[in-house]
């Protein structure tokens, strides 16, 4: 992941509504949730609630699908973990024993599915 990959995740995750919906989703792994539910769940006005998932899944963030006529949103945990790594990797100012320890976890406890 490059430099803007990192920026625009890390911009769409900070602000609030959307930081809240990206965990609430992250929780409802792996079925995802209806926008509305999400709404309702966040307490967030419908056409608010679709500008903040537009702006996470430009990011690259949650990913959505129509089911009959729902739209379901999902964590992208591909790029989830991506974004991670890049802090665990990338982050640690020429000194990666800073970090090292990080790194065992992410790779080999609990492997996460990747989706697209």
């Amino acid at each position: 992941m490059d430099m803007n990959n990192a920026i625009e995740r890390f911009a769409a995750l900070s602000q609030e509504t959307r930081l809240k919906a990206f965990r609430l989703l992250v929780q409802h792994e792996p079925d995802g949730l209806p926008a509305g539910e999400i709404a309702r769940q966040l307490n967030v006005p419908h056409n608010t609630l679709s500008a903040h998932l537009s702006v996470l899944s430009q990011a690259g963030l949650v990913i959505s699908q129509r089911q009959s006529r729902s739209i379901i949103y999902r964590v992208n945990l591909s790029h989830m973990r991506e974004t991670i790594e890049f802090l665990a990797r990338d982050c640690c100012g020429g000194h990666p024993d800073v970090c090292e320890s990080l790194l065992p976890a992410l790779e080999d406890s609990n492997p996460l599915p990747s989706n697209q």
